[in-house]
Parts: structure tokens; C-alpha cells; sequence
């Protein structure tokens, strides 16, 4: 696993599971579940639920996070607009 990745053990759907991402992405999902007063297990479960079958979870929460942080802050003229 690359240094700049954070691993953290989760149990989803009452299997265990790990992700690795990058710190920023982990503070991202942290701001996350303080606003919406939720655990990480929650929101972990909510993304893996929605997402793609053929795309990783780490990938599915990375995109989460970047669609979160655009709804809630100025970086809305960043969307592509197609």
C-alpha cells in the first residue's frame, strides 16, 4: 500500500472490510458524517449501496466526497458543464 494512502477496517453488511485513501479524503468524509450527525459506518453503507457494480468502494467515496464538497462550497463553476 503507497505511504500517502490511510487504511481503515470497517464491518459493512456484517463483513469486515478495509479502505484506503488519502488523508484528504478521510477529512472530507469526516466534515461529512459531523454535519449530517451520522458514524462512518453509516455513511460507508449508504455510498456502498448506491454505487456501481464494477466501481471500488474506495473510488465510490472518493466521489462522494467530491460531490459533497462541491454542493457545499464556492467550487460549483468547477463542474464540468456537460
Amino acid at each position: 500500500m503507497s505511504r500517502y494512502l490511510r487504511k481503515r477496517s470497517l464491518i459493512l453488511a456484517g463483513h469486515d472490510t478495509s479502505v484506503a485513501l488519502e488523508p484528504a479524503f478521510w477529512s472530507v468524509l469526516e466534515r461529512m458524517i459531523a454535519h449530517q450527525n451520522i458514524t462512518l459506518v453509516q455513511l460507508v453503507t449508504q455510498v456502498d449501496a448506491t454505487r456501481a457494480p464494477d466501481q471500488s468502494l474506495a473510488s465510490a467515496l472518493r466521489v462522494h466526497a467530491v460531490e459533497w464538497l462541491q454542493q457545499h462550497t464556492d467550487i460549483q463553476s468547477l463542474k464540468d458543464p456537460s
